[in-house]
């Protein structure tokens, strides 16, 4: 397994190593696996925080030792709080078929639940992953006592040959994973 990833951190250190112009990389847009029923109809977004590696624009990876450190010339094509505060909405709203929204909320009727997700790693790991894990809290408005407050880790494989544009295919997996997460445990 290492003898796979290796290739594939060595390339993005190449892709990063040329001096060139700075490339940026657009996150796609990830269907998801499958529908999930919730509670509610509309749920409105928090502004995700990010670590503040992870809210620059650089893209960061984990070298073998542990380090993080940005891989030179190679930039997300959005801000990441913002890409990843639409990433997410919109695959819950996939996902759920619920109307979300990101704050502020845009509808003049207040939604029945709010999400707030607090992410702790987003990065391309050593072992060749994306991993995203941190803490998420779904506050509902009814009196029923249904807020939940979970934690979550999510590691998606970067395919080996792929380079930047296989790590941002990897990070819309890992958030459409996230909102999948989200929805079967707190929004049920």
């Amino acid at each position: 397994m290492m003898t796979r990833i290796l290739p594939a951190m060595a390339l993005l250190s190449a892709l990063a190593a040329c001096g060139g112009p700075e490339l940026r990389y657009a996150v796609p847009q990830v269907a998801p696996t499958e529908k999930i029923s919730i509670d509610f109809e509309t749920v409105e977004l928090r502004e995700i925080t990010l670590p503040t590696y992870a809210a620059l624009e650089v893209i960061y990876v984990e070298t073998p030792e542990g380090v993080i450190t940005p891989a030179e010339d190679l930039l997300w094509a959005d801000d990441p709080v913002r890409a990843a505060t639409l990433e997410l909405a919109r695959a819950l709203r996939l996902s759920t078929g619920a109307r979300v929204a990101s704050e502020p909320w845009p509808f003049d009727d207040f939604a029945e639940a709010r999400l707030e997700v607090r992410i702790e790693e987003f990065l391309a790991d050593a072992q060749g992953r994306f991993r995203v894990a941190g803490q998420y809290f779904v506050a509902t408005r009814d009196a029923e006592g249904r807020d939940r407050a979970e934690t979550f880790e999510i590691a998606v494989p970067i395919p080996p040959a792929a380079g930047a544009s296989g790590l941002a295919a990897a990070r819309a997996a890992a958030m459409a994973e996230l909102a999948q997460t989200i929805a079967k445990t707190a929004m049920r």
